[in-house]
């Protein structure tokens, strides 16, 4: 359980203004045709991040001790820093149709992931949990609660949201996860 909370809000806090999350407002504003665009972030995200935590807990069985979690731990640390850098919109054309605006969806969001913070989070909190499946769960969680409001209110969401704090706030987690494994790592 501790997995899914820690990243579902991790990855809730992270995705606040991160460039997934301006797909997803652009999307919205755009079609206007929220459950397509909800089911595409759904599927491409569990895709992904299914993907990015298995990586993550091969990677961790590969390189196992106070090494790989020092590693991790460094990891974590510039995911804080690299929280604090503000994403830019990224966004597709596609027909208007449910079917089409689905499938925009879901390209774009899998793909536009590949690389992102939330991703290689995943990979990390994978890495630490040893839990491909609750992991993903739990960043999937994270993703959607932060992108359900995205798409459903879509442009007044960055106008409620003070992204800065958000962002500080998300990248003070990183820290907090990053010093934790360092300190476990000093201990082993």
């Amino acid at each position: 359980m501790e997995a899914i909370l820690v990243s579902a809000g991790l990855v809730a806090l992270a995705e606040i203004g991160d460039k997934t999350q301006l797909l997803a407002i652009v999307l919205a504003a755009k079609y206007r045709k929220p459950t397509p665009i909800l089911l595409g972030i759904l599927i491409a995200t569990l895709l992904n991040h299914a993907l990015a935590a298995t990586a993550g807990v091969a990677l961790a069985k590969w390189l196992a001790g106070p090494t790989f979690q020092t590693m991790v731990g460094l990891a974590f640390l510039a995911m804080a820093a690299w929280t604090l850098v503000p994403d830019k919109a990224d966004a597709t054309q596609a027909e208007r149709t449910a079917r089409s605006v689905f499938l925009t969806t879901l390209v774009a969001f899998f793909l536009v992931e590949i690389g992102d913070k939330t991703q290689l989070a995943t990979s990390l909190l994978a890495a630490r949990f040893q839990a491909v499946v609750t992991v993903t769960i739990g960043t999937t969680a994270g993703m959607m609660l932060a992108n359900i409001p995205a798409v459903l209110f879509g442009g007044a969401v960055t106008r409620v949201v003070p992204l800065g704090a958000v962002r500080v706030a998300a990248a003070a987690v990183f820290a907090l996860l990053g010093a934790a494994v360092l300190v476990a790592s000093l201990g082993n």
